[in-house]
């Protein structure tokens, strides 16, 4: 988990995230996930066409580059909205949250804990360099 927390708070600026859209893909960029409870969330709109997406198959995959290496994450987006604790960290990790309506009286502000799957990371060559399973 640390591995892939660190490349993607650390080495990239965006990842992307690929979801479902009735029987096509669909990807957009996402910020930076937070480390909470050793778990990743990740955080959306529930009106945005993502969180729909999710919520009709939360099978996911994730990707992000730092102009050498590269990781894949394929696992589930698990709604915690409910998780205030989780909300709490991802408001104090973002000084920009709360001025966008991340706050915890905001029913649109969804949580999601990154999870049930695998992430890896590979060089240009496409060798190996880490694998890590998310609980």
């Amino acid at each position: 988990m640390e591995k892939t927390f660190d490349f993607l708070k650390n080495h990239t600026k965006v990842n992307f995230v690929s979801t479902i859209d009735g029987d096509k893909p669909s990807c957009r960029p996402f910020g930076d996930p937070v480390l909470f409870n050793g778990h990743l969330y990740a955080m959306t709109n529930a009106n945005k066409n993502v969180a729909k997406q999710i919520d009709k198959n939360n099978n996911v995959c994730i990707v992000a580059y730092d102009g050498e290496d590269w990781i894949r994450i394929s696992c589930q987006m698990i709604d915690e909205s409910s998780n205030v604790e989780a909300k709490k960290a991802i408001i104090a990790e973002f000084e920009w949250a709360e001025q966008a309506g991340y706050t915890l009286d905001n029913p649109d502000f969804i949580v999601y804990r990154i999870a049930n799957g695998k992430s890896t990371i590979y060089d240009e060559a496409g060798n190996i360099l880490a694998e890590e399973t998310l609980p």
